[in-house]
C-alpha cells in the first residue's frame, strides 16, 4: 500500500504518523502488544454512548413523564463514565502508544509534542523479569521528525526504525539489523537517516539537512522510578 502524504506543518499528523508506525514495528518483531488500556477505553467510551442511547430510546417511546426518574440516573451514569474515561486518559494512558512485553520484559512507550516544537519525544519504560515488581526502568528519548519524514510529507521507515532500535537496548536485542551505533551515540544514525531519505523520493535541501542536525537531541537518560 502507498505511504500517506501528510502536511509537513501539523505536528497532530507527525506525531500520530508516528504513534502508528511504532506498534507497527514493534510487533513485526517478537513484541507482544497489551489491549488493555484500549479495551478499558473502549468500554467507558461505548458505556456512555449506549446509556445515551437507551435513555433517547425510552423517552421516545414512552414519554418524558414515565420516564423522568430513570432519565436522571442514567445522566448520572453517563456523567460518571464520561468523567471515568477522561480520567483514564489524562492519567493511565498517559500518551502511551504500545505497551506489552518481549521474552518477559515489560515494556511501555509513551509519546508526546511540545507546542510548535517539530520534536517527537518517545518516553520508555522497561521491566526485567529478573527485577522486583515496580522497579521500573526509564529511557527518555528525543528526535526531529525531518529524521524520518522527507520534505514532501511521506513517512520513511527505514530511519525511524533505526533511531528506535539504536536507541534501546531492548528494542537492539531483537532488531541488530537496525542497530547503527552502540547505545548512546548518534552520528552514524543521523548519517544512514538522510541518506535513506535522500533515496526515498525526496531528498532534503541543503538547509533542511542542517536543520535536521541542529535540531537533532537525543537525551539517553536513563533512571530508575518506582510505579
Amino acid at each position: 500500500m502507498a505511504a500517506s502524504k501528510i502536511a509537513v506543518y501539523s505536528l497532530s499528523d507527525l506525531k500520530n504518523t508516528t504513534d502508528d508506525a511504532l506498534p507497527n514495528y514493534l510487533t513485526s518483531l517478537k513484541f507482544i502488544q497489551s489491549h488493555v488500556l484500549t479495551d478499558v477505553r473502549l468500554m467507558l467510551g461505548y458505556g456512555a454512548v449506549t446509556i445515551a442511547a437507551i435513555t433517547f430510546y425510552f423517552d421516545y417511546k414512552l414519554g418524558w413523564d414515565t420516564t423522568k426518574t430513570y432519565t436522571l440516573w442514567a445522566v448520572i451514569a453517563y456523567f460518571v463514565l464520561d468523567a471515568a474515561l477522561a480520567y483514564w486518559i489524562w492519567a493511565v494512558e498517559k500518551g502511551k502508544v504500545f505497551t506489552g512485553e518481549l521474552d518477559g520484559t515489560l515494556v511501555s512507550f509513551a509519546s508526546s509534542v511540545a507546542k510548535h516544537v517539530p520534536t517527537y519525544n518517545l518516553s520508555v519504560r522497561y521491566l526485567s523479569s529478573s527485577k522486583p515488581r515496580g522497579d521500573w526502568e526509564t529511557l527518555d528519548l528525543a528526535a526531529p521528525f525531518t529524521r524520518w519524514f522527507d520534505a514532501d510529507g511521506y513517512f520513511v521507515a527505514k530511519p525511524f526504525q533505526q533511531w528506535v532500535a539504536s536507541s534501546i537496548a531492548v528494542v537492539v536485542q531483537d532488531d541488530p539489523k537496525n542497530a547503527l551505533h552502540r547505545i548512546g551515540g548518534s552520528d552514524n544514525i543521523d548519517n544512514e537517516a538522510q541518506r535513506t531519505l535522500n533515496h526515498s523520493g525526496s531528498s532534503f535541501s541543503k538547509q533542511e539537512a542542517l536543520n535536521s542536525n541542529v535540531l537533532v537531541s537525543m537525551s539517553t537518560k536513563s533512571r530508575k522510578s518506582k510505579k
